[in-house]
């Protein structure tokens, strides 16, 4: 694991940017993997700037995404299609056929899961993959558990977690209780993990994730087995 630490979440936000338009340049069709959430809208603010002035071009990326509530329609200003097409999709010269979401209406939650890993797969697999991480140490939607999914599947969301993305919503009743999220095997996949942390609020857990022990009771903790993880957190998260 390659740790960078950077002074502000402002910093930390250029620095994954300037990871992801290495990335963009070295190939320009690259499959990306994208993560929601309030770390990362930094992050997509700066690729949005370095695109409009023609520093990086999204023009022959793919794009899948993370997780996505459930049952939530694409066009609810909570989903994450939105968030995507919001915070990035919309200002930047990416084909949004290109970008993938899983389908929060689905039918079939787990026929759904089986076809969003077969298309990675059959796309040739992640690139990069970005990540931020839950106060409790779950990445997408993989919650602490004895055990853990490899697949993209439909999980419960537990009560930290709902209390945590609350403020999106109109009230915590309004949140969903479950999600299609990726499992820790489709991430794991990827060739390269991007790790966001910001904040006093993850300290304790990015403090686990730099000690030699691994434990699904903290999902985040299982990446430190990837062969090209890189953490990048801000003073404020190592520090407490």
């Amino acid at each position: 694991m390659k740790l960078i630490v950077c002074e502000n979440y402002e910093e930390m936000s250029k620095e994954g940017a300037k990871i992801i338009a290495e990335q963009l340049k070295n190939k320009p069709n690259s499959i990306l993997g994208l993560a929601t959430g309030s770390t990362p809208v930094g992050m997509y603010e700066e690729l949005r700037r370095m695109n409009a002035e023609k520093e990086i071009s999204f023009a022959e990326v793919t794009s899948y995404n993370l997780d996505e509530y459930y049952p939530l329609a694409p066009d609810h200003d909570q989903s994450y299609r939105y968030f995507m097409n919001t915070n990035l999709f919309d200002h930047v010269d990416i084909d949004k056929s290109k970008t993938f979401v899983p389908n929060g209406l689905a039918e079939n939650p787990a026929e759904e899961g089986k076809k969003y890993d077969e298309a990675i797969a059959n796309a040739g697999g992640i690139d990069l993959q970005v990540l931020g991480i839950g106060q409790n140490g779950h990445i997408g939607f993989n919650e602490p558990e004895d055990e853990l999914y490899v697949s993209t599947h439909l999980t419960g969301l537990t009560d930290n977690t709902i209390e945590a993305n609350a403020r999106f919503f109109a009230s915590k009743a309004d949140v969903p209780t479950q999600a299609i999220t990726m499992g820790l095997g489709s991430i794991m996949k990827a060739k390269k993990i991007l790790l966001l942390a910001s904040g006093k609020a993850k300290h304790d857990v990015v403090t686990k994730m730099l000690d030699d022990r691994i434990t699904t009771s903290v999902p985040s903790t299982l990446l430190k087995t990837h062969a090209d993880l890189i953490l990048i957190c801000d003073k404020a998260c190592l520090n407490g």
